[in-house]
C-alpha cells in the first residue's frame, strides 16, 4: 500500500458564532437588571465609553443646529474614519460630539420619579428581632447564649430545624438546659415561634389565649389530619357533638398561623418589578412603548476618537482604541437590537392577545413561540430568548410575556381557550359550588363541556392539582 501525499480544494458552508452574535444572543436573554450589570461592567473594562447624560430638549435643538451649521465638524468625523473599520458607519453617521440614540426623559417624568421617602426600608431579619427580645429579658449570659443559638437555628417559617439532641451535642450543653432555652424562645413574639411541628405551632397559640375553646384543642391535639382533610362526620362521632360544632372549630384553627416567622419575611430589601414593556390604549388602539428609562444610553467618548485622530502614528495606542471602538460598537449595537427584538415580539403578543386586554383572561388565547416567530421573522429561539426573564405593563396589570404562551383546547364553533382561560372557568364553578355537595372532576368536565369547552376528568384533575385545589371529598363541609 503507498502513501502519499496531495491537496484537495473543498467549499462548504457552516454557521460561525462570531463574537458579535454570540454578544446579541447573551444581552437579548438578560432582564433589565442583569443588562445594567452587564453594562456597568463593560464601562469599567472600556475607556472608550460613556453614559450619555439626558441634556434638556432646548439644549439638544441647540447643539443640533450648531452641528449643521459647523462643517468642520463633518469633516473632523470624516477623518476619524479613514481605517475602514467595522464601525465606519457609525462614525459616518455622527461627529465627535454626537451620541448613541437615547429617548429623552420630560421633566414632567422626571418630576414624578418616586422619592426615598416612598421606598421600603430594609427589615430586620427574625433571628435580629428575637435577640433583641431575649435583651430585654433577665436572662443569665449562658441562658441568653443558648437561647440565641436556638433563634439562629430557625428556618424562615420560625420552626426549629434538627432535633434537639443533635443541638445539645453540638455545643456540648444539657438538656435540660437546651429545653429551657427552648420554653424561653416560644414565649417570645410571635405566638408559635420556635415550635418543631405544625401541631405544637398550633397549640403554642392556643397557650396564649384566655379561654381557648375545649374543642379546639382536642382536635389540635389528637385529629389534626382529620381536621385537614375536613372529616367533619369522623370528628363529630369521635367528640359526641354535631357536625356544626366541629365546623366551627375546625374554622376556627384556620385562623391561626401555621407559619409564624413569615412575618418577618426574608429580612431583605424590598424588590420591585421593573417592566420592560408598556402598553397604553390610545384613541382606542393599543399602543407598544419599550421601558428603556433604567438603561443606562452609552455613547463612544469624543476625546478617544480625538487621540485616534491625531496619535494615528503610536500604531500600538492606535490599535488598542480600534479595539475597544470595536467593541463598543458591538455593545451599542447589541442593545439597540435587543430593544427592537423586544418590541416587535412585545408588539406581536399584544396584537394577538387584544381580546385578552379588552375583555379578560376569559379570552386568553392559546399561543406558542412559532407563531409569534413566524409573524416577527425570527427563529423561536429567538423569541424564546426575547420574552425569558421580561415583563409588560398592561391596563390589566403587570404580567410575565412568558404568560401569554400556553397551551389550549378548541371548543365548540372553533374557539381557541387557553389553559389559563380553563382554570378561570374551573375556579369559577368551585367558587360557585355548594358546601355540602361539591363537584366531582367529572361534573366539572361536563359543566365546562355546556359551555362549549371539550375536556376530559383528567385533564380537569390536572389543572385542580395545578391550582392547588384539593378534592371534591376534602371540600366537603358536611
Amino acid at each position: 500500500m503507498k502513501i502519499d501525499y496531495n491537496l484537495k480544494l473543498e467549499q462548504n458552508q457552516k454557521l460561525i458564532i462570531t463574537p458579535e452574535l454570540k454578544l446579541a444572543i447573551t444581552l437579548l436573554q438578560y432582564s433589565s437588571l442583569e443588562l445594567i450589570e452587564h453594562i456597568e461592567q463593560e464601562l469599567l473594562e472600556n475607556p472608550v465609553l460613556e453614559v450619555q447624560e439626558n441634556a434638556e430638549p432646548d439644549q439638544e435643538q441647540e447643539k443640533e443646529a450648531e452641528g449643521m451649521e459647523t462643517p468642520e465638524t463633518d469633516e473632523a468625523a470624516a477623518a476619524g474614519t479613514a481605517d475602514d473599520l467595522p464601525w465606519e458607519e457609525y462614525f459616518r453617521e455622527m461627529d465627535l460630539d454626537s451620541t448613541y440614540y437615547a429617548p429623552v426623559r420630560s421633566r414632567e417624568t422626571a418630576e414624578h420619579q418616586p422619592t426615598v421617602e416612598n421606598c421600603a426600608g430594609l427589615t430586620g431579619s427574625m433571628q435580629e428581632d428575637l435577640c433583641g427580645q431575649l435583651r430585654m429579658l433577665d436572662l443569665s449570659p449562658q441562658q441568653f447564649a443558648f437561647a440565641a443559638y436556638l433563634a439562629g437555628n430557625l428556618d424562615h417559617n420560625g420552626y426549629l430545624q434538627g432535633e434537639l439532641e443533635e443541638l445539645v451535642k453540638a455545643i456540648g450543653a444539657e438538656p435540660a438546659e437546651m429545653e429551657e432555652a427552648l420554653k424561653i424562645i416560644q414565649r417570645l413574639e410571635p405566638a408559635g415561634i420556635g415550635c418543631r411541628n405544625l401541631r405544637e405551632c398550633l397549640l403554642l397559640q392556643l397557650e396564649r389565649l384566655v379561654e381557648p375553646p375545649s374543642l379546639v384543642v382536642e382536635i389540635v391535639t389528637n385529629y389534626l389530619p382529620a381536621a385537614a382533610d375536613s372529616r367533619y362526620r369522623f370528628l363529630a362521632g369521635r367528640l359526641g357533638c354535631n357536625e356544626e360544632e366541629v365546623r366551627g372549630a375546625v374554622d376556627f384553627i384556620r385562623t391561626l398561623n401555621p407559619k409564624p416567622g413569615s412575618i418577618f419575611g426574608e429580612g431583605e430589601e424590598t424588590r420591585y418589578i421593573v417592566p420592560d414593556i408598556n402598553v397604553e390604549k390610545i384613541d382606542g388602539q393599543y399602543v407598544v412603548t419599550a421601558n428603556d428609562s433604567t438603561i443606562p444610553q452609552l455613547t463612544i467618548s469624543p476625546l478617544y476618537q480625538q487621540i485616534l485622530k491625531d496619535d494615528a502614528g503610536d500604531k500600538q495606542l492606535s490599535s488598542f482604541i480600534k479595539t475597544k471602538i470595536e467593541k463598543a460598537c458591538w455593545l451599542i449595537r447589541s442593545i439597540e437590537q435587543r430593544r427592537m427584538t423586544l418590541f416587535k415580539v412585545s408588539q406581536q403578543i399584544v396584537l394577538i392577545q387584544e381580546a385578552f386586554l379588552e375583555l379578560g383572561i376569559k379570552h386568553l388565547r392559546p399561543l406558542t413561540l412559532k407563531e409569534v416567530a413566524g409573524n416577527v421573522g425570527v427563529h423561536e429561539s429567538t423569541v424564546s430568548r426575547a420574552t425569558a426573564n421580561k415583563y409588560i405593563q398592561t391596563p390589566r396589570g403587570l404580567f410575565s410575556l412568558k404568560f401569554f404562551f400556553s397551551t389550549g383546547l378548541t371548543g365548540a364553533g372553533g374557539v381557541d381557550y387557553s389553559s389559563h382561560s380553563i382554570k378561570t372557568y374551573l375556579q369559577e364553578l368551585i367558587n360557585a359550588e355548594e358546601p355540602d355537595h361539591p363537584l366531582s372532576d367529572q361534573r366539572l368536565a361536563e359543566l365546562l363541556q355546556e359551555k362549549g369547552i371539550s375536556i376530559s376528568r383528567r385533564t380537569v384533575a390536572k389543572y385542580r392539582e395545578e391550582m392547588t385545589i384539593p378534592a371534591s371529598y376534602k371540600r366537603r363541609r358536611s
